[in-house]
């Protein structure tokens, strides 16, 4: 007969983890800290605090977590460069699982803690020592910080909204399907943005472009104070209002276009080119060329819900049908 397993006492069950901080950004990216009943962890640059991150723009006793009769509190502690959760500058607040919180480069996210017995344990002795996270890749603790994730965790209208509300500065750089994008920041708002090895693109262009990128990487890197001849000035929130209503938009007119295939020239024509301005015969010179609509949209000069509502009035004059 195999023994039964012994169960854990009430005392014992409360003291386990119910929920746990991840850095899902930052050089701790990976780390772990578990947050149980009755518990508080005091975050700070010093060596004599719970969760010690060693950066500048850590204060010695930047802010404390706690968990107390179910709720997670969250508070300030007077930093330096501030305390946000979701976002948002707080001095004092709650937090429920999902939530993320800003701490100088260093992005945690409120999860639920494993269930797994094993994984409960590897959580509770990470709590033995002061120093919280495990370090992912054997990175060295000396190496500058670097605000870096994936997008799968942080999505770029999350960061965008996150990044303007603590007034960041940097290139923001993301890679995805093997492109790469960058949105050049200056005190939160955004100066330009651009694809690597493609020029000539308007940066709204590229900004609306990217909003769409659900999986890939992200990483701020240094600012770059040039200047730039199309630079624009715009809040993240500008961005994502215009950007989300341009995707909808653009989503609608997809089946229209038929469903986002090749196009070809609609024979015998009911009207003459040359009843086209030169804009349009770009556009129909451009669609015809296309291998399909995303081809197209990147090939088109202007915005692509402009550009794609040129397209369906060429289809609606009788030049283009689907190939």
């Amino acid at each position: 007969m195999v023994p039964r397993q012994a169960q854990p006492g009430p005392s014992e069950a409360k003291n386990e983890p119910r929920f746990a901080l991840r850095f899902i950004s930052g050089k701790y990216q990976g780390g772990e800290y578990p947050l149980a009943e009755g518990q508080e962890i005091v975050i700070g640059r010093s060596s004599e605090l719970d969760m010690v991150l060693v950066e500048e723009m850590v204060s010695r006793k930047h802010a404390r977590i706690a968990l107390a009769d179910g709720t997670i509190s969250i508070e300030d502690l007077g930093s330096t460069n501030g305390t946000f959760v979701n976002g948002e500058k707080v001095q004092r607040g709650t937090l429920r699982e999902g939530d993320r919180v800003l701490i100088g480069t260093n992005i945690l996210k409120v999860v639920a803690a494993p269930q797994d017995a094993e994984a409960r344990a590897n959580l509770k002795a990470m709590a033995v020592g002061r120093v919280t996270a495990k370090q992912q890749g054997g990175r060295s603790t000396e190496e500058a910080p670097r605000m870096s994730g994936i997008l799968e965790e942080i999505p770029l209208p999350d960061l965008l909204q996150l990044f303007g509300t603590s007034r960041k500065a940097g290139v923001l750089v993301l890679r995805s399907a093997g492109r790469e994008g960058r949105i050049y920041l200056n005190e939160g708002r955004i100066r330009f943005a651009e694809f690597e090895g493609v020029t000539g693109v308007p940066p709204l262009k590229v900004l609306y472009r990217m909003l769409g990128w659900q999986t890939g990487s992200f990483a701020l890197d240094p600012p770059d104070t040039r200047e730039f001849e199309a630079g624009v000035d715009v809040s993240a929130q500008e961005v994502l209002m215009e950007g989300f209503r341009q995707q909808d938009e653009l989503g609608q007119l997809r089946g229209r276009l038929g469903g986002g295939g090749r196009l070809a020239l609609k024979l015998p024509l009911t009207q003459h080119l040359r009843e086209l301005e030169d804009a349009d015969l770009d556009l129909l010179e451009a669609a015809l060329t296309a291998e399909n609509l995303d081809a197209f949209l990147d090939a088109a000069p202007g915005p692509d819900l402009e550009s794609a509502q040129a397209l369906l009035s060429l289809m609606q004059r009788g030049f283009l049908k689907p190939a």
